[in-house]
């Protein structure tokens, strides 16, 4: 008897300790079927016309050149000092210097992407890409007026009278995002209830058992 107990806990355990290990699993499938995994990025870029370009070259700066012409790994120390060089005429708003950098022939493509991520990281305003080259500057910052007017700027609207507008606006945008939500992952809420239906019932026949 004591026997047949033990064999009906062990039948009882299965269901349990199997859907413990299938269910991560059948989770990590619908993840990888769905591209939950997949990470997308984009690089900010746009490209002058011809009359902004030629504008641009015509201002007259003494430019320091960098010469990339190899892969990132071995252009590293180029690629640190130009950073360097960008953040020190950026800070100093250097509007006698410039920087002038030559992309070579056997330069790779993950360079060009370093030096756009270089350009975005030390917040350069103004550069642009002139067939394998970018040049890079600072322009004259617009003088302060001492006296000049204080402009004090009103919101239109009434907050307060408009309040409830605005929650229940609020409310129904987090109501549809929810919803969307819901809808794109209900393969997981439904395995989710089976898994506690099936340890619900697996954990009653235990108990008669028992």
């Amino acid at each position: 008897m004591i026997e047949k107990r033990e064999k009906r806990k062990k039948i009882f355990y299965v269901p349990g300790m199997i859907s413990l290990v299938l269910i991560p699993v059948f989770c990590f499938y619908h993840f990888y079927k769905v591209d939950a995994f997949k990470v997308e990025s984009c690089v900010d870029i746009s490209f002058p016309d011809s009359i902004q370009k030629k504008a641009f070259l015509q201002i007259k700066r003494n430019y320091q050149v960098f010469n990339l012409n190899s892969s990132e790994d071995l252009e590293k120390e180029k690629l640190d000092d130009l950073q360097l060089a960008l953040r020190k005429i950026n800070r100093k708003n250097d509007t006698i210097n410039g920087i002038q950098i030559h992309l070579g022939d056997k330069m790779q493509y993950e360079v060009y992407i370093r030096v756009l991520d270089i350009l975005a990281i030390e917040q350069m305003p103004l550069y642009i890409q002139n067939d394998n080259d970018f040049f890079v500057l600072m322009m004259p910052k617009p003088k302060v007026k001492k006296y000049s007017r204080v402009i004090i700027l009103y919101k239109c609207g009434y907050w307060e009278a408009n309040k409830d507008f605005f929650m229940e606006k609020e409310r129904k945008r987090q109501l549809e995002y929810n919803l969307s939500l819901y809808k794109k992952n209900w393969v997981l809420f439904l395995t989710y209830f089976g898994l506690v239906l099936l340890n619900i019932f697996a954990l009653v026949k235990f108990n008669k058992s028992r």
